[in-house]
């Protein structure tokens, strides 16, 4: 191994010096320097999968670029790609002409269903891919003791993965309260990870809990909403990380925060983001296009899609074109418009002209265990019997996982609260499906607009049990049992029919079909659900982050409605 090493640095530095000839230069390129905030004319040879030089070299194949514009690939830093709702092979076939060729996956989604299964599905799932995919360990299975996860994983769990080579670090530390109170298990997963990275999550946190959050060992955040919370952040020495995702839209709120002295601590991230985006609007190149046409100099929101990402995860050979790094690079038609042409991956040219020419992989050997396991359903299990007359009533907010925390008069018939259609106010069901013995807790949301039918979804996050919403109580039961009965995905019901669904048979988070089939599917989902009413532009979407109980300020997990704020469980009835 040694001496393979030492041979391919002396053929480095041989075609460096051009001595010999580069296996592969691209000729005549615009390269964007994100050193220097520079474009440099030259050329850029590439030997084996790392770039010899730049300047004026020959190679025993050449790319002509004519003057076109040459940038490091794009970093993904902190997504959850099973929220794609698609396999890593079907991920990267569809980022790849995007320009992305590095990801930095949090795989909480499907560890809080499978545990280390899940873990080792998703590295297994990334072998052979023309993608680097880096995972950050999740920190949160459970996300919190407020609801049933179907794992739970300790620090000792999570400490021989540690070694693995494609581990960076501790992903995203939910439960801050649980940092801010000491708590054994949080603090011991965080303790073996020193010396590494650690993600933070910490919406709305400030002062002295926040001093005690970064002073714990957490070195980043990805959920501030305003440019003063991300100040407050970039100050106490965070890293901050500007997500523009489906359901949380943070970038133009964010972007007003960059300057020339700040923009090197500030880099980008989709976080959660579905296939109707990413076929229609993009991925990473979405977010450099958009910081472009804000104001941002061009160069600048190239570095903080490349360099800046790789320097916060340590990642010393990716995110720049310079002599030794990984020839991982984007041939842009248009500056401006981020117009992405072709993309290089290792030094191979694995898409032209916006379309892949890659072999993919073969599939993953072996398949997962089904993981939706729900007790017999009753219709009755969705009857709300009033013991009061208000309620707490989750609030929805538009493009936000956020939300409010309500006191309205529900509509009650015989002693039972019904959906009222006329206010807006539903009701909301979280069925357990781990265990397949657990609850069924009922609550009331506003704002999802529905007149008719019921929608329902085993992407809920982060335990991810089966979530329900409808007008009629006989459409949710029949919504929550077909989605037992195929092991997962998401479906409309009305009049106890089902219009349309989508199976989601891996984990009950992703699907085994092309992108295309999947964003078709929920485009049809989406479609329908507005014909029933909702107003939203992804209700299913929407509806996966109402049991999120780290996210303020009023969710609904299978053991009841949680005040995020307190941190506790709270009644329905006020």
């Amino acid at each position: 191994m040694r001496l393979e090493r030492v041979i391919k640095i002396e053929s480095l530095i041989d075609i460096a010096r051009g001595k010999h000839q580069a296996d592969l230069v691209l000729k005549n390129a615009q390269i964007i320097n994100v050193f220097t905030h520079e474009i440099l004319c030259g050329d850029v040879a590439i030997h084996d999968e790392h770039i010899a030089g730049i300047g004026n070299y020959d190679g025993q194949q050449t790319h002509d670029l004519k003057g076109r514009y040459l940038s490091p690939a794009f970093i993904d830093g902190h997504l959850h790609v099973e929220s794609s709702m698609v396999n890593i092979q079907e991920f990267t076939r569809a980022v790849l002409p995007r320009g992305t060729t590095t990801l930095i996956i949090d795989p909480h989604e499907i560890t809080n269903v499978m545990g280390l299964e899940g873990i080792n599905y998703m590295l297994k799932s990334s072998k052979y891919n023309p993608m680097n995919v880096f995972i950050m360990l999740p920190s949160c299975v459970p996300a919190t003791h407020l609801e049933t996860a179907g794992a739970e994983l300790k620090a000792i769990d999570l400490l021989p993965l540690l070694n693995n080579q494609w581990v960076l670090g501790l992903g995203e530390v939910m439960n801050y309260p649980g940092v801010l109170n000491a708590d054994e298990d949080v603090l011991e997963k965080i303790k073996i990870a020193k010396g590494r990275v650690i993600d933070g999550h910490a919406p709305g946190l400030k002062g002295e809990d926040l001093c005690a959050y970064v002073a714990a060992g957490v070195r980043s955040d990805h959920e501030s909403t305003t440019s003063q919370e991300a100040l407050d952040k970039l100050r106490l020495g965070m890293s901050v990380m500007i997500r523009e995702g489906s359901n949380t839209k943070n970038l133009l709120d964010l972007l007003p925060l960059v300057t020339p002295d700040n923009e090197r601590f500030l880099f980008f991230v989709t976080d959660d983001r579905n296939p109707h985006d990413i076929l229609s609007i993009g991925h990473i190149d979405s977010m450099v296009r958009e910081a472009i046409n804000f104001g941002i100099d061009p160069i600048t929101a190239i570095r903080m899609a490349t360099i800046n990402t790789a320097t916060y995860f340590g990642l010393k050979n990716l995110g720049a074109i310079a002599p030794g790094y990984k020839a991982d690079l984007v041939v842009l038609d248009d500056l401006r418009q981020v117009r992405v042409a072709d993309v290089y991956k290792n030094g191979e040219l694995v898409v032209k002209n916006g379309v892949p020419v890659y072999t993919p992989p073969p599939p993953v050997a072996g398949t997962l265990r089904g993981s939706v396991n729900v007790r017999w359903l009753d219709v009755a299990d969705f009857r709300l019997p009033a013991t009061g007359s208000q309620c707490r009533v989750i609030g929805l907010i538009p493009g936000q996982i956020i939300t409010e925390s309500l006191i309205e008069r529900p509509r009650i018939v015989d002693g039972l609260v019904q959906s009222d259609t006329e206010r807006d106010i539903l009701k909301i069901a979280v069925v357990e499906c781990h265990t397949g013995k657990g609850p069924v807790s009922l609550g009331l949301i506003s704002g999802l607009g529905l007149k008719r039918g019921a929608i329902a979804t085993t992407v809920a996050h982060d335990s991810h049990n089966l979530i329900v919403t409808g007008v009629d109580d006989r459409d949710m039961f029949e919504a929550a049992v077909h989605l037992a009965r195929i092991q997962g995905g998401i479906v409309l019901v009305e009049a106890g029919k089902v219009l349309e669904c989508l199976p989601l048979p891996i984990a009950g988070l992703m699907s085994d079909q092309p992108i295309e089939f999947v964003q078709s599917k929920i485009a049809s989902l989406i479609k329908l659900a507005r014909e029933l009413g909702s107003r939203l532009d992804d209700p299913f979407m929407a509806l996966s982050f109402l049991s999120l109980p780290v996210i303020p300020s009023l969710k609904l997990t299978d053991q009841g409605l949680v005040d995020v704020a307190e941190f506790r469980h709270v009644p329905l009835f006020v």
